[in-house]
């Protein structure tokens, strides 16, 4: 039977509308708009659940959807929301004309205000045909109310008159609440407390909202007795209200030490999560915060309340306020650590400031981490630039910085991730070659020569790029091949200024090449044509050691010729970024 009434829940999902679908079951909606709409206690008739279903199963098609009917409204009279939805919707179902008949929309509407679906009640109980109605006008105030529509809902309160006055007081109840919880929040603690008299005295929604109009009539001895008795009485979202109220009229009338304040809305927000409460926990903590210069406190409330909840106007003041917050903390000179400002700045990166400002926060942050050889958290803090705030002309070349950091932190792996998945632009020729150095030498650390020699092919300068991948993979006849041609000029005679550190480099890795291959005539006019250069330089020895070897050259002179090479790369940039990239692959708890 529950299947036969509530099977369509899918219809559930979206506000009713009415439909040129022919009708299953026809009649019953011309019939239900010629009745008069009830008000009051007659609005809404309980009956029992095995009396409606023993009607409904010997219903025809002709009585069905009256029994329905009365089925539904004996739902909603028992505060039965979900259950009236799904018969309701059924009925409209097999009779399309159902949605535009008022009596059905208010049901309709009080059932989705009974269930919390606050935007389809007002659409429903907001149809013109109902705006005079006092039944929909008293569940319209309710509804608005509970949305924090404080002023639209006593805007109500003169239509919806009839509808309360007709209830019994037990009935009245929750309007009453409704109207009392609207006018506090709109600083109207008289009106409130001259509607929470026709409520018992032992009430904790009522004693909750009768705390709150004390302490706003400054009575706070009796607001502090309502407030600890709905502590002790009310359920859990009514008690969390209370003391987070009683925090927040020790506050205001100054008998509440900050401290100790802040100590409470801790274990407040510690226990607590969603709805008003939250954010009124959030707005105190901040304002705490900011009165006792508690950035990281600040900055913590500050965010969670712009995350998570619709601030509407108040919005643009908060961040601005949390932006300047932020940076002033990661200020040069900032008492913070680097790892503690890197930390806050990436906790609170969401709410950063934009443009130049905001560039200036993350290249400090960055250069700083650099300096301090953390080149992972540096490319992360650049990665979030990327994503966000760069500009198609600043993406060139910060995939490049990105990509450097990441093959220093011994990730080329990454590197190459955030060059390939920023290949998308036609980037500037410079920009492009700079993107291909860098690829290439996350591929040669990763093992893949052939690639990296394929992609440095076009690069400008692509002649010393390409002698350092033939070196460090130990091509040496094709370095020697490629290395004749970047061979300083001849300089009989010349002492050793005339050799910079590059050229001896060049120099002796080309004796290198040419050892190891057994090429003694080539190494003959290396010897001639340098010779004199290296008698006075440091290197001057392992010069003479290559040149001089006849046949192959063994393991031992291969060593000490490595070592004697100078620091200084004939590849630059791209020798350096090579070395130290294989260093933090080697060591990789020393990259960041």
């Amino acid at each position: 039977m529950i299947g036969l009434l509530i099977g369509a829940a899918a219809l559930v999902a979206t506000p009713p509308k009415a439909s040129l679908a022919p009708a299953r079951l026809p009649g019953f909606a011309a019939a239900l708009a010629e009745r008069p709409l009830p008000t009051g206690a007659a609005a809404w008739s309980a009956r029992g659940d095995e009396s409606a279903w023993a009607s409904l199963a010997a219903a025809t098609p002709a009585t069905r959807q009256a029994l329905r009917w009365d089925y539904a409204t004996s739902l909603i009279a028992r505060g039965l929301a979900a259950e009236a939805i799904g018969v309701l919707d059924v009925m409209r179902a097999d009779d399309p004309d159902l949605a535009l008949v008022p009596a059905w929309m208010r049901a309709r509407g009080v059932a989705a205000a009974m269930a919390r679906h606050t935007s389809e009640a007002l659409t429903m109980l907001g149809d013109d045909t109902l705006l005079g109605d006092s039944e929909a006008c008293l569940w319209r105030m309710r509804t608005l109310a509970d949305s924090y529509r404080a002023a639209e809902a006593l805007g109500q309160l003169r239509c919806a008159m009839p509808a309360l006055t007709g209830r019994t007081s037990a009935a009245r109840r929750p309007f009453v609440i409704a109207a009392g919880s609207a006018a506090l929040d709109l600083g109207r603690a008289s009106p409130a407390m001259a509607w929470l008299n026709a409520v018992p005295d032992d009430d904790p929604a009522a004693n909750l909202l009768r705390g709150k109009a004390y302490a706003l009539l400054g009575q706070m001895q009796p607001a502090r007795l309502r407030l600890d008795r709905v502590i002790l009485s009310g359920d859990d979202v009514e008690q969390a209200d209370a003391r987070l109220a009683t925090i927040e009229n020790g506050v205001a009338s100054h008998t509440l030490p900050v401290g100790e304040a802040t100590r409470q809305l801790e274990t407040l927000l510690f226990t607590w999560r969603g709805d008003r409460i939250e954010r009124r926990a959030l707005e105190l903590s901040v304002r705490l915060a900011t009165a006792t210069h508690d950035t990281g406190r600040m900055l913590a409330s500050g965010a969670t309340l712009f995350r998570y909840f619709d601030l509407g106007a108040a919005s643009g003041p908060l961040v601005a306020q949390l932006q300047t917050q932020l940076a002033q903390a990661l200020a040069p000179g900032s008492a913070l650590s680097l790892v503690q400002a890197a930390g806050m700045f990436w906790d609170y990166r969401d709410i950063a400031p934009a443009g130049p400002v905001g560039n200036q926060l993350v290249e400090n942050l960055v250069n700083r981490l650099q300096a301090a050889g953390l080149y992972g958290r540096a490319a992360d803090l650049l990665d979030h630039r990327l994503d966000t705030q760069a500009s198609d002309v600043e993406r060139g070349p910060l995939t490049v910085r990105i990509a450097s950091l990441q093959i220093l932190a011994g990730t080329p792996d990454a590197a190459i991730r955030t060059l390939r998945g920023t290949d998308i632009l036609a980037y500037p020729p410079d920009t492009l070659a700079d993107r291909r150095r860098v690829e290439a030498a996350a591929l040669q650390l990763l093992g893949k020569s052939a690639e990296a020699l394929a992609t440095v092919e076009d690069v400008p300068g692509g002649g010393a790029l390409t002698a350092e991948l033939y070196w460090r993979a130990h091509d040496w006849a094709r370095l020697a091949a490629v290395g004749e041609q970047a061979l300083p000029k001849s300089l009989p005679g010349a002492g050793r200024s005339a050799l910079s550190e590059v050229g001896q480099a060049i120099v002796l890795r080309q004796a290198i090449a040419l050892a190891m291959l057994g090429r003694e005539s080539d190494l003959a006019a290396l010897r001639s044509r340098y010779g004199h250069a290296f008698e006075t330089l440091p290197t001057g020895s392992a010069f003479a050691t290559l040149t001089a070897q006849s046949g192959s050259i063994d393991p031992a002179t291969l060593s000490n010729a490595m070592a004697a090479l100078p620091a200084a790369s004939p590849a630059g940039a791209f020798g350096d970024l090579l070395d130290q990239g294989s260093a933090a692959m080697s060591h990789p708890t020393k990259a960041g």
